[in-house]
């Protein structure tokens, strides 16, 4: 019997009261469109389903109408529980309200979730999150007043301290793939990238629960080769076609993204010499040949351009925590795909390489610090923007740079003969004497080893002994003006305070770094 409906008939299978898993990524990547609209429509109309609990490792949506935001209906569900919140304003609005239940756990954290669901253990048992705002002594991941039950709990294993996320039933998993055959195997090969697509079908199934896939291409019966099958068909339970489905938001289809074509390298532009720049050549500059980095979300990012342009990307193993190896990251809304990728594995190997000490270096974002190099990324005032998967790679990284502006908000910079200059400063600062939110505890960095550092515009910190130490300043930075004066607190200023490279100032190529 074929497996072949219309969204509409799929979106009626769900119940009221259903735990559902949600899969994809920002920028419509891997995002069963249509059935969550169809499931949207289906709740406006009729009230149907509703009190629902939504389950979700990456952040999807595009910040307007797609993605979790089809969930953002008051009834519609009770409990989220959502790796990163950034795509869906509306979701986290109701949350800041306290109109549901929200719980914030690492990416990785909820990923490898699924794996323990399908596999009916008692739930993940791993050392990331812990010292975090996610550790059950600093609120267990809680983001507002009306979530009360708690879902992590702290264990001792061999004298040693770890987390223990809860495992739950999955009632229904919505997850997307390429072709369908009347069985239901789903094969994958235009999608440019896994996720835990796999992951939440099993864990959905093995639940006693249903899975419903979204598909761009129906196939007869036993005509798909075995070899591009990712989801097999005893899985599945229902298989809505969408023969307008787009790649990613940005193309129906990217050959790029799937190595169908190779891009020459003349067709990547690099990044303008601005603070972006300026921040993802310093950035690279603690680049080494053979290392495997993963770069973050933002400003990052840049760190690959920067590496492109300088000759030296196939020097090192670029990684994305969606389960990218190699190429070139995209960047903005569709970040976790690349061009011309190496490898593209499930994400939960991703999360298991990098939670096992797998990465030598870790590019990621800095949004807030305090003097002692503690970082937030996930929540400020009302916004929730969720930790993604920084607990993960932040934990596990043998070196971490914190990339990002010194200040936020209508920063403004030109460079003039050779020198960095502050045309408007930013509204917001960013290092301050208490965060907002504990995304990244340097206590597990003392517990750990690990090798921090945070780079601005305008100036190169390092974490020593404990505390964030001043190192380095760009030329035509006044100290005092355009750094002490910006901070709410006074950094350690290093003995050997140093000019920042003049290279990196400079429109022409750096050379060898």
């Amino acid at each position: 019997m074929s497996k072949f409906m219309t969204a509409e008939q799929a979106a009626a299978m769900i119940r009221d009261g259903a735990t559902v898993a949600i899969t994809g990524s920002g920028g419509l990547v891997l995002e069963p469109y249509r059935v969550l609209e169809a499931v949207e429509k289906r709740f406006l109309e009729s009230g149907s389903p509703n009190g629902m609990t939504l389950v979700h490792a990456s952040g999807i949506g595009n910040k307007k109408e797609a993605g979790v935001t089809r969930f953002a209906h008051r009834g519609m569900v009770r409990r989220v529980v959502g790796g990163h919140w950034g795509w869906s304003p509306e979701m986290q609005e109701m949350a800041v309200n306290n109109e549901i239940e929200a719980y914030n756990f690492s990416q990785g954290a909820i990923c490898l979730l699924f794996r323990e669901i399908a596999a009916h253990r008692p739930g993940l048992i791993t050392k990331t999150g812990k010292y975090t705002f996610v550790d059950p002594r600093n609120g267990g991941g809680k983001l507002n007043e009306v979530t009360k039950e708690d879902l992590v709990e702290l264990i001792t294993i061999g004298g040693e301290e770890y987390l223990l996320y809860k495992a739950f039933p999955i009632d229904v998993a919505v997850i997307r793939g390429t072709c369908a055959d009347e069985d239901g195997n789903i094969s994958m090969e235009q999608e440019p990238a896994l996720l835990d697509t796999l992951l939440a079908a099993q864990a959905a199934h093995n639940s006693g629960g249903i899975v419903i896939a979204q598909v761009k291409y129906a196939a007869a019966k036993g005509s798909l080769n075995s070899k591009k099958v990712r989801i097999p068909g005893v899985y599945v339970d229902a298989v809505v076609v969408d023969p307008g489905q787009w790649q990613t938001q940005e193309a129906e289809f990217n050959p790029a993204f799937t190595n169908d074509i190779v891009l020459p390298r003349e067709t990547l532009t690099p990044l303008p010499l601005t603070h972006r720049k300026i921040v993802a050549r310093r950035a690279f500059m603690e680049l080494r040949e053979n290392l495997v980095v993963n770069l973050g979300f933002g400003m990052p990012d840049g760190v690959a351009s920067v590496a492109a342009e300088e000759g030296f990307a196939d020097k090192v193993y670029f990684t994305i925590e969606q389960g990218i190896y190699g190429g070139v990251p995209a960047t903005g809304d569709i970040f976790g795909v690349a061009s011309n990728p190496v490898a593209v594995l499930d994400e939960g190997a991703q999360f298991d390489f990098y939670q096992g000490h797998g990465l030598d270096m870790t590019f990621l974002g800095l949004a807030q610090a305090d003097e002692r190099g503690n970082i937030n990324v996930s929540k400020f005032g009302r916004t929730i923007a969720g930790s993604g998967g920084f607990i993960d790679i932040t934990q596990s990284a043998k070196k971490i740079v914190f990339c990002g502006t010194f200040t936020a908000g209508g920063l403004k910079t030109r460079i003039e003969d050779g020198k960095l200059v502050i045309a408007q400063e930013g509204r917001s600062r960013k290092f301050l004497k208490a965060i907002d939110h504990l995304t990244y505890s340097t206590e597990y960095a003392r517990e750990e080893g690990q090798e921090v550092l945070y780079v601005t515009e305008r100036a190169v910190f390092e974490l020593r002994g404990g505390v964030l130490t001043l190192t380095e300043i760009a030329p035509g930075i006044d100290l005092r003006k355009d750094i002490l004066e910006q901070m709410e607190f006074t950094p350690v200023i290093a003995e050997d305070l140093k000019t920042m490279d003049a290279r990196i100032f400079r429109p022409e190529k750096m050379g060898e770094a």
